[in-house]
């Protein structure tokens, strides 16, 4: 099971193995008060495609899009998230936007959903 949770949220048991799934370290945030378990840049976006969406909602549908296509080509990243979540059995993707409906933890646990092996 893949949880989403804002790095800004209070750490709980029931997170189980917690994978921040940003490029970027969210602001303010220190790596006691995050409790993470591991930090997976390289299956954020592209800084790139990060900066041209923004986090604006009206961009969201090109964001998934584009973000989607990045995806495909990170088979050993996804192969490791979906062994992660074997293995722990509840993961929760953490991340620092402030839209909850519209980032890259959303578009990522959307793919993993989609693409069940």
């Amino acid at each position: 099971m893949i949880k989403l949770k804002r790095a800004y949220e209070p750490v709980s048991k029931s997170d189980g193995y917690r994978i921040l799934v940003d490029r970027l370290w969210p602001r303010g945030m220190s790596k006691e008060k995050e409790h993470l378990n591991l930090w997976v840049k390289d299956i954020a976006p592209s800084n790139e495609l990060r900066k041209e969406f923004g986090h604006k909602a009206e961009k969201w549908s090109f964001f998934k899009k584009e973000y989607l296509k990045e995806l495909k080509q990170k088979k050993d990243g996804i192969a490791q998230l979906r062994e992660l979540e074997k293995k722990h059995k509840v993961i929760t993707f953490v991340y620092g936007a402030k839209d909850e409906e519209h980032n890259n933890a959303v578009a990522l646990k959307s793919f993993l959903d989609d693409h069940k092996i």
